[in-house]
């Protein structure tokens, strides 16, 4: 099954002239466009809405002055005139269907997620949610012979004498891509069942290493440059080596994926590598990389404060704003090396 989608998609390309002798510059969302006097300058690709340039959500600029707070205007109050060109192109597209995790015939739960490598979501998940905790409790992972809709779902045989305890699964539901845990019932029940990552003075990782991993992500990140719109997580060791890198459109699935297949390849406890997240550090991320024993979470963006205070009593060390050259340390500083000696 595709990761992706190919849409066919309506694309306006703005030539924009300016009647007036004055440039102006519109900004909307990440879009920016300049236009100089008499439309001099490099015509601009803009969203439409309602048939106008999205003014009220962007910055508009006409001359020196900053005309946002305005009433909408529309381009014709500017005095600006508009030609439009609409061509029909095509647009890759994540893929986002729901995949049903049964362990032999129980349903256990339903995610939403982007199709591809379910066996490694499916470990993942079993092994964060503290089911499983090594690769030999699993017997077989495959699709049901009998299901028109097999693809959608997948199928875990536990080993013999592996029994599904029904007090961790009765919680789950349907997982939406952006929130794989939440409720204080399920965060008390995670600290019962992992232990604080343990302290060793081994395990530390350089500036430059640690610099360095948000361009090896992106390396790997095939589909977020084909379509913008899917989440990555690797898993580097202390020297920046990448181990596995996993995409998919919800950022905990990402998670899962690349902790199913260190625990399929049986790598398991990662107490000696770092996970990078391309999204922000949420409390869900740091419970994942604790059920696999991974000391040192790193984000491109924002923790929030559940994740701060998660990580604190762990014993994990929390890296946000990981944008080179700077980024954030909110726990557990002694495993990063700050200064040779």
């Amino acid at each position: 099954m595709s990761l992706l989608a190919l849409e066919n998609v309506t694309h306006f390309f703005g030539g924009l002239a300016a009647v007036r002798n004055l440039s102006f510059t519109v900004e909307s969302g990440a879009i920016r466009g300049l236009i100089g006097p008499n439309g001099s300058g490099k015509s601009t690709v803009f969203n439409i809405i309602s048939g106008y340039v999205p003014l009220s959500s962007g910055r508009v600029r006409f001359g020196s002055r900053d005309i946002t707070n305005r009433s909408t205007p529309s381009l014709v109050d500017l005095g600006i005139a508009r030609t439009f060109q609409a061509t029909q192109i095509f647009d890759a597209l994540t893929v986002e269907e729901p995949l049903e995790i049964r362990i032999g015939r129980k349903t256990l739960a339903t995610t939403m997620r982007t199709p591809g490598r379910d066996e490694e979501l499916a470990a993942g998940f079993l092994v964060s949610e503290g089911i499983v905790r090594n690769a030999e409790q699993i017997a077989k992972i495959s699709r049901p012979g009998d299901s028109a809709n097999r693809e959608n779902i997948i199928v875990v045989e536990l080993a013999g004498g592996v029994k599904l305890k029904l007090s961790s699964a009765k919680r789950f539901g349907t997982i939406s891509t952006s929130c794989g845990i939440c409720g204080k019932t399920s965060i008390a029940a995670i600290r019962q069942n992992f232990p604080p990552i343990a302290s060793a003075q081994n395990v530390r990782i350089k500036i430059e290493t640690l610099l360095s991993l948000p361009q090896l992500l992106e390396g790997e990140q095939g589909d977020f440059a084909r379509t913008g719109g899917i989440h990555a997580a690797g898993i580097f060791d202390l020297d920046g080596a990448a181990k596995v890198v996993r995409e998919d459109i919800g950022r905990h699935n990402a998670v899962d994926k690349a902790i199913g297949r260190a625990f399929l390849d049986r790598l398991l406890p990662l107490d000696r590598h770092v996970l990078l997240v391309s999204g922000r550090a949420s409390f869900e991320i740091m419970q994942k990389a604790l059920s696999a024993g991974i000391p040192i979470v790193a984000s491109v963006s924002a923790p929030s404060t559940l994740a701060m205070n998660f990580a604190r009593e762990s014993n994990q060390t929390l890296v946000g704003f990981l944008r080179p050259p700077s980024f954030n340390i909110y726990s557990h500083i002694e495993r990063v090396i700050l200064e040779e000696r």
